[in-house]
């Protein structure tokens, strides 16, 4: 291949990957045609990108930038996997696919998150943290503690003395009654 060509292909890869930040290796050489389109299609409706590329042009697509620790200690062609909502979700939603066994062939090579390299035990590791949207449910919950137990210390002792209140109320009118 000319460096002509290398540096186009190199470009497109580039244009594709732009504002990337985190994202998975995988190796998914050898499925049929079949394998291939299924497996697209359910990652493109859960919100993710496959792209096959060879190693060299996305280490050169992606120099100096974050995905680049990625491409470092493999070889051959692999397909880069990047979308979803977070990379927590990217990484359940790939790893489900690997362990359903639906698609024998694909297998986690490694990836990249904050521009930090993770082999395939990292990346299957992150699988088992909370979600973007679990992490935000947390925080709030715990923000929101103090305050419904502040909100629950103030309305005790006032609802017990609207409660007392109340008695000798009804007790004057019955007094007043008889």
């Amino acid at each position: 291949m000319s460096k002509i060509v290398k540096k186009l292909i190199s470009r497109d890869i580039s244009q594709r990957l732009n504002g990337v930040q985190d994202a998975i290796v995988a190796n998914v050489i050898g499925m049929t045609g079949d394998e291939n389109f299924a497996i697209r299609k359910a990652l493109r409706e859960q919100g993710i990108r496959l792209m096959v590329v060879k190693r060299t042009l996305a280490a050169m697509a992606t120099d100096g930038t974050s995905l680049r620790p990625a491409f470092d200690n493999q070889a051959g062609s692999l397909a880069v996997i990047w979308g979803c909502e977070d990379f927590v979700a990217l990484v359940r939603n790939v790893t489900k696919m690997v362990d359903s066994g639906a698609f024998p062939k694909l297998e986690i090579k490694g990836g990249v998150m904050d521009g930090e390299a993770m082999s395939a035990d990292q990346v299957k590791k992150v699988a088992k943290w909370p979600s973007r949207q679990e992490q935000i449910s947390m925080l709030v919950g715990q923000i929101l503690s103090p305050g419904s137990t502040l909100s629950g210390q103030l309305v005790g002792p006032a609802r017990k003395i609207a409660g007392q209140v109340k008695k000798m109320v009804e007790d004057r009118e019955e007094a007043e009654g008889s």
